[in-house]
């Protein structure tokens, strides 16, 4: 099997106008673990290529993944997969790959989440796969972001606190909700603190976005007194 296979974009998802979630068709089936990401290539006419890693934001079934993209001003993929790339149209991909930030649904204590931006990616493949492999295992999910336009899965986010499947805590450092209570700004370690599942539960800790913000959240959950080895990240830029 090779390392890399041409797949097909089955159909798209425009959460904003900087982001979008784009489900493959898999030549070459393969089953990834929530928290892995696959690299993507695209090659020019004069033979110049470039790639670039993505995190899997669903990986329920071995013959399509999706992955979920953020749009980088200065990006050379990033940029095309937003915005160019059609459905029908290939795109040559990897086998998923990472270990260390994946949760496979063996482990029965809780699971706490803290996303920054597109950072949600990966732990939206978690809560995917939770509903289907491991639905009584509490999840609790913290969604840092500048803004309500910037959203990723808004409607599935609201339908899993509708019905009360998981917590979810959205705060937005930038601009808010015209009815969101809390104040506009990043979010604090106090506050953190007060919105995540207790260290005496034992959770396994996830978190994923900016270099800044995962350091900020990791040393946080720390001094909340959260068992180190107990706490993964993944952070970009």
């Amino acid at each position: 099997m090779s390392e890399w296979q041409v797949t097909t974009v089955l159909s798209d998802v425009r959460h904003s106008t900087s982001a979008r979630s784009l489900r493959l068709g898999l030549a070459e089936p393969f089953r990834g673990l929530p928290g892995q990401h696959v690299d993507i290539r695209l090659t020019a006419e004069d033979g110049y290529s470039t790639a670039r890693t993505y995190s899997l934001s669903d990986v329920r079934e071995a013959r399509t993944i999706e992955v979920t993209v953020e749009r980088a001003e200065d990006g050379e993929v990033s940029p095309y997969l937003v915005d160019v790339v059609e459905v029908g149209e290939p795109l040559e991909v990897t086998r998923a790959h990472g270990g260390w930030f994946t949760w496979d649904g063996q482990d029965p204590r809780p699971v706490q989440l803290i996303a920054g931006g597109s950072g949600l990616a990966p732990l939206m493949a978690m809560i995917r796969n939770r509903e289907i492999a491991a639905p009584m295992v509490p999840f609790n999910l913290v969604y840092s972001l500048r803004s309500p336009d910037r959203l990723l899965f808004a409607d599935e986010l609201r339908q899993l606190a509708r019905l009360r499947r998981m917590p979810v805590h959205l705060t937005y450092s930038r601009e808010a909700p015209a009815d969101d209570v809390r104040p506009v700004g990043r979010l604090t370690g106090d506050e953190l603190s007060g919105l995540t599942i207790g260290p005496d539960r034992q959770p396994t800790v996830f978190i994923c976005g900016p270099n800044g913000f995962v350091e900020q959240c990791a040393a946080a959950m720390v001094a909340a007194r959260h068992e180190p080895g107990r706490i993964r990240t993944e952070r970009f830029g």
